[in-house]
């Protein structure tokens, strides 16, 4: 399906781009701090996993709409930026405390995961990476272009899996030692929700 040179070039810049100081990986790195190890681990998953549905934007072309309207582009930019600003006040709502989504730890990986999720396929930029980043990797000469691509972003959701969950859960056990530490526990939500803050604006200033 694909050459050896092509597949490896692939994995090596897919996670030099995962690994890039991003948006995508603060946010794990916070709900780890935050929340602790299985919070940072499935964020990351539903960040992963946000990624299908870009791909599969990608692939069927439905993507391009992101490229071509600006209404739309607009549109998705406020309503990642918007949610983003509902976690910081989820955030600093309860400053004081350690922010717990639910004492019941399946409830917990449900929203944990959803948030992640919500977040990525929300992000226009993120739609529009996958459809100019997957098709320069196909190849017409190796059979039917939308299954290679569709092969590629499972590789590329699998690195950020590893990548992104490995970040969630040595932020995690960053975010254990200082809860433990009365004068940094305070500061964590506050600091999460400047982050929060910070990314949504930084969305609503991106241009198409």
């Amino acid at each position: 399906m694909f050459s050896l040179t092509t597949l490896l070039t692939f994995i090596g810049v897919s996670i030099l781009l995962t690994l890039a100081p991003g948006p995508d990986i603060l946010f794990v790195i916070t709900q780890g701090i935050s929340n602790g190890r299985k919070a940072g681990i499935f964020t990351a998953l539903g960040l992963a996993f946000g990624n299908s549905i870009h791909t599969m934007g990608a692939v069927l072309g439905v993507s391009i709409i992101f490229r071509t309207s600006l209404i739309a582009f607009t549109v998705f930019k406020i309503l990642g930026a918007s949610y983003l600003f509902y976690l910081a006040y989820r955030v600093i709502k309860p400053r004081n405390n350690r922010m717990y989504l639910n004492k019941s730890v399946q409830i917990n990986k449900r929203k944990l995961f959803a948030r992640g999720f919500v977040m990525n396929i929300l992000n226009p930029k993120v739609a529009l990476f996958f459809l100019a980043f997957l098709p320069q990797f196909a190849n017409p000469e190796f059979g039917n272009i939308p299954f290679q691509m569709l092969v590629l972003g499972a590789i590329f959701i699998l690195l950020v899996i590893i990548i992104f969950g490995s970040f969630g859960y040595f932020a995690g056990s960053i975010g254990d030692w200082l809860l433990k530490k009365p004068n940094y526990s305070k500061y964590l939500n506050l600091i999460s929700a400047l982050i929060f803050l910070g990314i949504g604006i930084n969305l609503l200033l991106t241009r198409k």
